[in-house]
């Protein structure tokens, strides 16, 4: 990997022979000092582009979270940060532009779609991929079905914990039958998230009940025709949807029906609850994964990883607008989300 580096004398003569130490760049940024040969200081910086699909709390999180990991480790990193606004076609452009930049070491890449565009393009260059919020690597095709990389590609499933949201919903709501789903017909993540939701479904006595869209503009429609259909809705970690949510929520209100989240920032928005991740949690673990690929692990030898533990998270005040109340049996370990 290319990296950039600069002799800081200086450093080693107040440091007296020492063979490590911290200083502070102009940005702010802590850098790790380390002693050459001929008894130079030597701070070693990295240069990553952080690739985010959407503007939305959950994928801000996992990008302030990526942050933390790495600053944990002690490594000094320069970011580049962009974002695709949604665009299939901005998540492309700034994959290539990444991988055409000489300088870059890493490229972590948030979500599905902006994911998948790049390890496409950066491939290519042969620059390691580090993936986060991406529900289901092996549909994305960045893994193989038994976890391994398909290449220079690895990162972390925010995969939802849809047999405990089942659960929930069930509890909260005893005489539901219908199960409404929105989602963008062109996430795999959302696909596969779908096809695991109708497996599972019956054993809570539930019906799914799908819509689909493109892009969205199809959204206010969709919406507006599923609330007809349905008891409530759950929501999955699609893009698309989640960045047009309160077009969700004011169809579901409307219409009197409860939105069902599935992270804590949909709950904060407007949803009821959630039986949901720490998306910091899950950007501070990309982070670790990153720091040890920077630090000389091959990225196609380290499996993918899931996190494991989710929280039940409420909404007080849009539970009470539905006159629904949190279960005797969930009060305990509810939070609220603030």
């Amino acid at each position: 990997m290319k990296r950039f580096t600069a002799l800081f004398i200086a450093a080693t003569m107040l440091l007296g022979g020492c063979s490590s130490s911290t200083a502070s760049t102009s940005e702010g940024e802590q850098t790790t000092a380390r002693t050459s040969e001929q008894g130079s200081t030597e701070a070693i910086s990295y240069k990553v582009g952080i690739a985010q699909f959407a503007p939305h709390g959950s994928l801000d999180n996992c990008r302030e979270g990526f942050k933390q990991g790495l600053e944990e480790a002690g490594l000094s990193v320069v970011y580049d940060e962009q974002n695709a606004q949604a665009e299939t076609s901005a998540a492309n452009q700034i994959a290539q532009s990444f991988a055409a930049d000489g300088d870059m070491d890493l490229i972590c890449a948030i979500a599905t779609p902006m994911a998948q565009a790049a390890y496409n393009a950066a491939s290519q260059a042969d620059i390691p991929v580090v993936y986060t919020a991406v529900t289901d690597p092996v549909a994305a095709s960045l893994a193989n079905e038994d976890g391994s990389s398909v290449g220079n590609v690895t990162g972390t499933s925010d995969k939802l914990a849809i047999d405990a949201q089942l659960q929930m919903i069930r509890d909260f709501m005893p005489e539901a039958t219908d199960i409404g789903i929105l989602y963008s017909t062109g996430e795999a993540n959302s696909v596969s998230a779908i096809a695991e939701y109708k497996e599972l479904a019956g054993n809570y006595g539930f019906n799914i009940v799908e819509s689909g869209v493109s892009q969205a503009a199809d959204i206010p429609l969709a919406a507006n025709d599923l609330v007809s259909k349905v008891d409530c809705i759950t929501n999955l970690t699609d893009n698309t949807i989640v960045t047009n949510l309160p077009t969700v929520l004011d169809a579901a209100n409307t219409a009197g029906i409860p939105v069902f989240g599935s992270e804590i920032e949909q709950v904060k928005n407007g949803c009821v609850a959630a039986e949901g991740l720490d998306y910091v949690a899950l950007g501070k673990q990309t982070g670790e994964i990153a720091a040890r690929i920077l630090n000389g692990e091959d990225a196609s030898t380290i499996p993918y990883e899931t996190i494991t533990e989710y929280q039940l998270y409420i909404n007080s005040e849009a539970l009470a607008s539905l006159g629904i109340e949190v279960p005797a049996e969930l009060a305990d370990s509810a939070i609220e989300a603030e």
